[in-house]
């Protein structure tokens, strides 16, 4: 069966599972064929079917998320390797760079602190628009915190970007210019989709029954690791802009929200 073929009944057949089945489709085959997306749609179509396809598909119809599969996310500009052990990188997450991009221009930061690391997807994204700013990766999980040096080397980053194993803030006695962060602060009780509560590392998305409890311990600590020029790119669920600007607020930082693509409120901005 040509290709064509194939991804016109895999599409079907996702419908039920995905928000993008001919996307999910197209992925999965291309990573089948071990080609770019691109090439696949340009010169593969007519090619057969590989037999490596099939178990990939029944892999994405129990709900695993893609880029587990591939083992690979684009995200801004660059690729990362994904493993369960991170959260799969979000375009929603792209607002936070695109906040700190309209902030400090091409100039940019000269430091940057990434809070909660995980695959290095803010930090290396950053460190990627400004080739002139070192960084810092912070995340309590040691295998997050490998996948985030196995992309900082892929990317050819490891000159500028460190990583340790921390809790937030604590500890840190040095200040940044952007501080980067993308915490848990999804509801014990929330319902999520399979594909999410499946397959997803549960310590990077619950934050306690109202969601805030990261947020509560690791806003305290940024005023002494923020230059006073420096700003706080601040990851935030959509309904939450009110209740993380109080606590930000409380600790006397000026709060202007950003919204992502879809004009939900995304990303706090800090500033003292």
């Amino acid at each position: 069966m040509s290709v064509r073929v194939t991804l016109s009944i895999a599409t079907a057949q996702l419908a039920p599972v995905s928000d993008t089945p001919r996307l999910d489709a197209e992925l999965l085959m291309a990573h089948a064929l071990n080609i770019p997306r691109e090439k696949l749609l340009m010169w593969a179509l007519e090619s057969e079917t590989p037999d490596s396809f099939a178990p990939l598909l029944a892999r994405r119809l129990s709900h695993e998320p893609v880029a587990y599969i591939t083992g690979t996310r684009a995200f801004w500009s660059i690729e990362l390797i994904v493993t369960p052990d991170v959260l799969v990188p979000r375009p929603d997450s792209e607002t936070s760079i695109a906040a700190a991009v309209a902030h400090f221009g091409s100039v940019g930061p000269r430091t940057i602190l990434d809070l909660g690391v995980g695959s290095g997807a803010l930090l290396l994204a950053a460190l990627t628009e400004w080739p002139l700013a070192h960084g810092l990766g912070v995340d309590r999980s040691p295998e997050a915190l490998a996948v985030a040096h196995n992309n900082a080397d892929a990317l050819g980053l490891s000159d500028r970007a460190r990583f340790q194993l921390g809790d937030w803030g604590a500890g840190l006695s040095d200040r940044y210019d952007l501080i980067l962060c993308n915490p848990p602060y999804v509801e014990t009780s929330a319902e999520l989709d399979r594909q999410v509560a499946d397959y997803e590392p549960a310590a990077a998305l619950f934050a306690g029954a109202d969601g805030l409890d990261d947020y509560r311990r690791l806003i305290p600590q940024l005023p002494d690791i923020l230059t006073s020029k420096g700003i706080v790119a601040l990851e935030i669920g959509h309904t939450q802009r009110a209740a993380v600007s109080a606590h930000a607020e409380a600790v006397g930082f000026q709060v202007t929200c950003r919204q992502d693509l879809g004009g939900r409120d995304r990303c706090l901005i800090l500033a003292r």
